[in-house]
């Protein structure tokens, strides 16, 4: 697999949605088909006004996972579930974990998935939220990784 890092293009939107949902349905089982319906406008409407989007592209196969930040902060990051495993999540966080000495992101607490790829990749709980960034009771972990201080 040859996979290459690049800036979201116009034109990547319908395949960010499609893996973005792909992901969410194989990751959060909390969620119900509603509330993912609910989330897609949101989600469709957010993608464009990234001005950090990063997608992960693989030469035959196109588009596998994206991350979008703000100032370290990840706001979004997935992967199609047919490339999971495949060090696509792995790729897209390193890559703009070279940009910023802290990376800071909320996970859900009942995505036990996620919290695992975070915390094998360094992150640490520092907070804790009952709520989500909508008001709804799915709770969300504040997670952060800092750079080690060079010698």
């Amino acid at each position: 697999m040859d996979v290459t890092l690049r800036p979201r293009q116009d034109t990547d939107l319908v395949d960010l949605l499609r893996i973005w949902r792909a992901a969410v349905e194989a990751t959060h089982l909390f969620l119900t088909h509603a509330d993912i319906d609910g989330f897609s406008g949101l989600v469709a409407d957010y993608l464009p006004r990234m001005n950090d989007l990063r997608v992960a592209v693989d030469a035959a196969n196109g588009p596998l996972g994206f991350i979008a930040q703000v100032d370290g902060k990840i706001e979004m990051l997935f992967v199609d579930p047919a490339a999971h495993g495949r060090g696509i999540g792995t790729l897209l966080l390193e890559d703009v974990g070279r940009d910023f000495a802290t990376l800071r992101l909320d996970v859900n607490e009942q995505n036990p998935t996620a919290r695992r790829f975070y915390a094998a990749k360094g992150f640490v709980q520092v907070g804790r939220s009952p709520l989500d960034h909508q008001g709804l009771p799915f709770p969300l972990l504040h997670l952060e990784r800092r750079k080690p201080l060079s010698p």
